[in-house]
Order: C-alpha cells, then sequence, then structure tokens
C-alpha cells in the first residue's frame, strides 16, 4: 500500500512539473503581449521597457528563466508578481480561495443531494412516469448554459433586481466570519446554478449504474436470503453503483476548487476562477500562470485521494 501511494505521488509531482512547463513555455514562446510593456505601462519609453525586461529576468534564456522559475515554487511557493498591481500571485490566490470553497464545497454537497437520490429513484422504478419526468429534467439542466441559468436566477430571485428578491444578487458576496447570514444569501442562488448541470449528470450516471448493478449475481443473492429491499437497494447495490462515481466527484471537486470561472463571473465572486478570468482579460502573464498551476494541483490532488480510495476500497487495484 505504501509503495503504490508513494508511486501515486511522485506521479503527481511528475504531472505538475509537466504542467508547469507547458504553461511556462507557451508564454514564453507565444506571448499575448510583452510583460515588461504591460508593466511600463502606456507612457513608456524603449529604455524603460529594456530596464524592466533586465529587472524581470526576461532578457535570460528560456531555461534560465523557467529555472528560476520552478526553484521559486519549489523552495518558496512563489509563483511570481502580477503585473498589474505588483502583488503577489500567490496572497491574491490566498485572499480568493475561500470564496472558491465556500462555492464549490456548497455547490457539490447540492449536486449530491439532488442528483443520486433522483438516479436511485429512477433506477428502481424504470420506464415510469416519475424517471421520465426526472431524467426528462435532468437533460433541460444539462443543456442549459451556466451563465444563462445564472442570469435567469438573477432575473427571478436575487434582491435588488430580481422579481421575488429572495436572495443576494450579483455582488453580494461577503467572507463567512463578516456576516454568516448575508455569506449564505450570497451563495444559494450560485449553489443551485453550479449544481445544476452536476446534480442532472450524477443523476443520469447513478440510474444506468444502478440499474446494471441490480442485476448481478449477488442482488439476486441478497433477494433469495430474504433481506428487505429497502437495504438491499440502498446496502448492496447502491454500495456497487457508487464506485465509478467516486472518480467524476473527484475530479469534479478538483476542478471547482481550480476555479468556477463562469458562476464565479456571473454572480461577482471574488474567487480563484474570477481571479483568473480577470488576469486573461488583462493579460496578466504570471497570475495566469498561478492560477493554471493551481487549478492543476487541485486535481492532481483531488485524483490522488481517489488512487488512494480505490486502493483501500480494492486491494487489487493497488496490484
Amino acid at each position: 500500500m505504501t509503495a503504490y501511494v508513494v508511486r501515486r505521488v511522485l506521479w503527481g509531482v511528475a504531472l505538475l512539473l509537466i504542467v508547469s512547463f507547458l504553461t511556462f513555455a507557451i508564454f514564453y514562446l507565444f506571448p499575448s503581449a510583452d510583460p515588461a510593456a504591460l508593466r511600463a505601462g502606456r507612457s513608456a519609453t524603449p529604455q524603460l521597457i529594456a530596464q524592466i525586461r533586465h529587472q524581470l529576468g526576461l532578457d535570460k534564456p528560456f531555461y534560465d528563466q523557467y529555472w528560476i522559475y520552478v526553484k521559486g515554487i519549489v523552495l518558496h511557493f512563489d509563483l511570481g508578481f502580477s503585473y498589474q498591481n505588483d502583488e503577489a500571485v500567490r496572497t491574491q490566490i490566498r485572499s480568493r480561495l475561500p470564496a472558491t470553497i465556500s462555492l464549490a464545497a456548497g455547490a457539490f454537497a447540492v449536486w449530491i443531494a439532488v442528483g443520486i437520490p433522483t438516479g436511485v429513484i429512477s433506477a428502481i422504478r424504470p420506464r415510469t412516469l416519475l424517471d421520465r419526468l426526472s431524467m426528462g429534467g435532468a437533460l433541460v439542466a444539462i443543456s442549459a448554459p451556466v451563465y444563462w441559468l445564472g442570469l435567469v436566477a438573477l432575473f427571478l430571485f436575487a434582491k435588488g433586481t430580481g422579481k421575488l428578491q429572495w436572495f443576494g444578487g450579483a455582488g453580494s458576496y461577503v467572507p463567512l466570519t463578516e456576516d454568516p447570514g448575508q455569506w449564505l444569501s450570497s451563495l444559494v442562488l450560485p449553489w443551485f446554478v453550479l449544481a445544476a448541470a452536476f446534480a442532472a449528470f450524477y443523476a443520469r450516471m447513478t440510474r444506468a449504474n444502478m440499474i446494471e448493478t441490480m442485476s448481478e449475481d449477488y442482488i439476486r443473492t441478497a433477494r433469495a436470503k430474504g433481506l428487505p429491499e429497502r437495504r438491499v437497494i440502498l446496502r448492496h447495490a447502491l454500495r456497487g453503483a457508487l464506485t465509478p462515481i467516486l472518480t467524476i466527484a473527484g475530479l469534479d471537486i478538483g476542478l471547482l476548487l481550480g476555479g468556477a470561472v463562469l458562476t464565479e463571473t456571473v454572480f461577482n465572486i471574488p474567487g480563484v476562477g474570477r481571479f483568473a478570468y480577470d488576469s486573461i482579460i488583462n493579460s496578466d502573464l504570471p497570475s495566469i500562470q498561478g492560477t493554471v498551476l493551481f487549478g492543476a494541483f487541485f486535481i492532481i490532488l483531488a485524483n490522488l485521494v481517489v488512487d488512494v480510495l480505490y486502493a483501500v476500497l480494492d486491494p487489487r487495484i493497488r496490484y
């Protein structure tokens, strides 16, 4: 078990190095703008731009720049400084991470609480009216773009601009430590909007896995032993059906912790996704590199956790 975990950790580190190299190479070989010119401002002279290039080390060869970049990350977790506000990228990501965690954790709880029970109910009553309604609704939820669904939610339910004015609208987010009530009100709409497509996908996947699992021999054996149907479904069928969903859930959580760009932009939540969007708009290369590497870290970490859980649940995977 230890050797398996060590191998997965080393592979995760190698993937992070590959992602950092590709990201750095893309911005070095195909820059969208001159970082020195961005740092110098509109009234920059060629002499000032050359001086800034020397200060930032941009006049050095590619391999020297990349080595300095990697060394700063490994030794000091230094992601560089923003060209727009001359602030450490690490500091900006850290200040925005609580908002992203709040959004991701709440949306995950919503889509698990809605998606899996819906899939189970549809699986035990296939081809009924309830099954058709739930799967039809899931198809609509998957097809609805997040930005459109967010604007509809703001139009209907947001305070100040919506028809019903039940919850906080765009730009109303405050940290949990400042005002718990306002924090909850500002995140209800983003939670449900972000969770809609995920819940629909999980409902359809749970239904398909449950129907397949219900036809297995061990389910028929459990029923033949006289076990209650509720126990057969929840303790045997559902447990087997949730194994593939574990992989998807881990990757989805990692992806959201890297930044839910569309949702944070629509609801003006100051999270990592919104920071990545602003960095792209302003061609802030260190910030873009930092958010890409940060998102890759969470995805790789989530994948590592899922692999370890699989190894715990199924010893065959270790080999």
